[in-house]
């Protein structure tokens, strides 16, 4: 099946919820202000576009199916993004109709969610097939559904306003939840569609590659996206759907909108080149301020444990500030520069000699490794698998 969730009538999605509560075709018609036949068709429609059966028509009313609890409280879910983003925008002075997320179309939302990924009205059209009159005339129907600029030129794009942006998170959250409907009503789902990670440094060495070749193994049929990035670069495509997940350093306090999963602590040891002089010994603070340092960014986690090693003292001479681990490691095997890693994140290195870890562990160093979610964020079994591998890969046996 090739069914992509904006080639469904979100007013027949909309009804799916009506139906189930009031389990009848009539009431639920009235609650979405379609006529009975109108509906009747739509729902016959949706059902052979999905090819599942959603309702049993019953002489006592209409009783869902199990695919069609999963379809409507999915588009539940999808309608309260869409609801999400229409408020916001409301908050902030737009003039456009009362909940104009009822009265959007698919069509619309597909048009100018192409239109926010592509950057511009050409770029769209050669991704949707639309014709660029059919994408201004879609946006601009939104527009004045929401009563405010979604968009505005830049030379020859176009640039989200923060109206547009809200608006885009909502929607292609909104598509995740029937993308996910979809994949979960069909015979044989279970452990296919796709999954979007953010690889956070800390957990590139390990964590992801070994819960990777597993699920490649039970699901051969999933699709597995990895986006390498830091916490700050990582965190809005999270909020904005196009990652799922993340998997690193958890923060100490986490925005309300996300939810962390603690997997395991990691400490933190001083590296610097093999052959380093401070090499094969437990240095004092003060022998190591000696030595130039490559720190995290200002305002990272990786940064304030840096800071906390010389906690007392001056800070040693910290000319280069880099999130790069493969950089780092490059800039460490030709100088004497030290810096602070994870010991997997070295292991190889360390093994082949070409890196040094220079003392133990750091005293107060140690950060805790996890997953970083939306806390709306609901997986099918085969994103909630890979979690579970991911949780059983930061278990480490007893004896080592």
């Amino acid at each position: 099946m090739t069914v992509a969730p904006f080639d469904l009538n979100l007013r027949h999605l909309r009804a799916l919820s009506a139906i189930v509560a009031r389990g009848s075709m009539s009431a639920a018609a009235e609650a979405v202000s379609l006529s009975q036949p109108a509906l009747t068709q739509g729902l016959g429609k949706l059902e052979k576009q999905v090819e599942v059966q959603l309702f049993e028509r019953r002489p006592g009313g209409m009783v869902p199916t199990t695919e069609g609890k999963i379809f409507a409280e999915r588009a539940r879910a999808a309608f309260f993004h869409l609801g999400a983003a229409s408020r916001a925008i409301a908050r902030s002075g737009a003039r456009g109709f009362a909940r104009p997320e009822q009265l959007m179309t698919a069509t619309q939302l597909h048009a100018f969610l192409s239109l926010a990924d592509a950057g511009s009205f050409l770029g769209a059209a050669q991704t949707t097939g639309l014709s660029q009159p059919a994408l201004h005339r879609a946006v601009r129907d939104l527009e004045q559904l929401g009563g405010v600029p979604l968009v505005e030129r830049r030379g020859r794009g176009v640039a989200l306003t923060a109206a547009g942006r809200r608006l885009a998170r909502g929607v292609r959250l909104a598509a995740g939840e029937i993308g996910a409907a979809i994949v979960e009503t069909q015979p044989d789902s279970g452990m296919t569609g796709r999954i979007t990670v953010g690889a956070m440094p800390l957990s590139r060495a390990h964590l992801l590659p070994v819960a990777i070749a597993r699920l490649a193994t039970l699901a051969p049929r999933a699709t597995i996206d990895v986006v390498e990035g830091s916490w700050r670069e990582l965190v809005e495509p999270l909020r904005d759907g196009v990652l799922d997940l993340m998997v690193g350093a958890l923060r100490d306090e986490p925005p309300p909108d996300l939810a962390q999963v603690p997997l395991m602590d990691d400490p933190l040891v001083v590296v610097g080149r093999g052959g380093h002089p401070l090499a094969g010994r437990e240095p004092t603070g003060e022998e190591l301020a000696r030595y130039p340092w490559i720190v995290g960014r200002m305002g990272t986690p990786l940064r304030a444990h840096w800071e906390q090693l010389f906690d007392g003292g001056g800070l040693p001479d910290a000319p280069i500030e880099c999130g790069s681990v493969m950089v780092i490691r490059g800039i460490l095997q030709e100088s004497d520069f030290l810096t602070l890693l994870s010991p997997d994140q070295i292991a190889l290195e360390v093994d082949n000699a070409i890196l040094a870890q220079i003392g133990g562990p750091r005293e107060g160093t140690t950060r805790t490794i996890g997953i970083t979610t939306r806390a709306s964020w609901r997986p099918t079994e085969m994103q909630a698998r890979f979690v579970s591998l991911v949780q059983e890969a930061a278990i480490v046996p007893e004896n080592q």
